[in-house]
């Protein structure tokens, strides 16, 4: 009895010792993970503040590439529907963003780092580009940016970017009648805000007061009167002063053809206000090859269609050193016109869009700064957050 009594009280203590050491562990491993939590020391002001410029630049390279980017307007050419100063945002998403092409590059650049003439890129590696899914497609009359197909000095990518409305979509005939556009025979219903050259025939000085009352920016004053850029609805109403005789656009005439406009070819004798009629080109088209339209799409098959060589011997169109006698397109082409169209470079002048240089769609305009405001004036209130049509 009392062996077995004793043999109990050994057990019981034995059994003391191990929940003491069982505790013991478990109080050395909380001073240890205290110990631990202790060596880890917080992030100095300046990594918190990389940290956050870094999120920051990589969130806006995404929304930058796959939904919206900021443009100014610095040019005239669609005046009067966009001015210079404003401020927009353009869609990416509507026609779906482009892969990057060149992506050695700054982030939030284009062609240079800002302030300075330094390159932003590097051209060591050039991608194969693609366009992802998107809401729309380019339509007639859609406000477009696109990079500017001949500046051949940049990647598609990083071509300047221009501005323009889309008149004639992939497959489409187009032609301009005395400053008319019409679509596969049709004529087109003109922006609001089209602008022409017009004559103000006139025996007096026209103050400048006047010239601003109507938002004419662009007059110039000849023998008899004043060569002006103004909307055909500010026309009529100029049209009513009394010590205006008379106003009306001018007009190129047919039989005076300009050799700046595209094709630049002598078969083709057209002028800025009698153009065509012309086919644009659409992905899975084909075309005989004839002298014709070696003139008109030699250019194109030779510089937006991915071909080593083309070149024409003896009359004859020579792609990839192989010879044929009919050609078809591998993508769609769009053509753009300025709705300032009497002070616009557009494919009237260099020819049709490819398909790979559209950006996006003019959304609306966020910001308008007069470049000649006055300090109170400079604002154009009335313009902020414009949908653009």
């Amino acid at each position: 009895m009392c062996a077995e009594k004793k043999n109990n009280m050994n057990i019981f203590k034995k059994s003391n010792k191990e929940n003491e050491k069982t505790v013991a562990d478990s109080s050395s491993n909380i001073t240890d993970n205290k110990e631990e939590g202790e060596i880890k020391k917080p992030k100095s002001a300046a990594r918190e503040w990389a940290d956050a410029i870094l999120f920051a630049v990589i969130a806006a390279t995404i929304i930058r590439w796959l939904l919206l980017e900021a443009f100014t307007i610095p040019t005239p050419s669609m005046e009067k529907s966009l001015l210079v100063g404003d401020f927009l945002f353009v869609s990416k998403i509507s026609y779906g963003p482009r892969t990057p092409k060149t992506p050695l590059q700054v982030p939030l650049t284009h062609q240079i780092i800002w302030g300075t003439k330094i390159p932003s890129y590097l051209e060591w590696i050039q991608l194969p580009q693609y366009r992802l899914p998107g809401f729309s497609h380019v339509k007639n009359n859609d406000v477009v940016v696109f990079n500017w197909p001949k500046d051949f000095k940049y990647p598609v990518d990083l071509k300047t970017n221009y501005i323009k409305r889309c008149i004639g979509i992939a497959g489409d005939s187009l032609e301009v009648r005395h400053a008319q556009v019409y679509l596969n025979g049709k004529s087109i219903e003109n922006p609001k805000k089209l602008q022409l050259r017009h004559y103000i025939k006139t025996d007096e000085a026209i103050n400048e007061r006047v010239f601003k009352k109507y938002d004419i920016t662009n007059y110039s004053r000849t023998n008899d009167g004043y060569a002006i850029l103004t909307t055909g609805e500010n026309a009529e109403e100029l049209k009513k002063l009394p010590f205006i005789k008379d106003i009306q656009p001018i007009i190129a005439p047919p039989d005076r053809p300009n050799p700046r406009v595209y094709p630049q070819s002598e078969l083709f004798q057209w002028n800025e206000d009698n153009y065509g009629p012309i086919w644009i080109p659409a992905e899975g088209a084909t075309i005989d090859i004839n002298e014709k339209t070696i003139a008109l799409y030699k250019f194109v098959i030779e510089n937006y269609e991915g071909h080593e060589e083309v070149k024409v011997e003896n009359g004859k169109l020579i792609v990839d050193s192989q010879e044929i006698s009919e050609y078809t397109f591998k993508q769609d082409y769009y053509f753009m016109m300025g709705d300032n169209r009497h002070n616009s470079e557009d494919s009237r002048f260099w020819g049709f869009v490819p398909a790979d240089h559209v950006v996006g769609e003019a959304a609306f305009i966020w910001l308008s700064i007069d470049p000649n405001g006055s300090f109170l004036n400079k604002i154009r209130w009335s313009r902020l957050f414009n949908i653009i049509r």
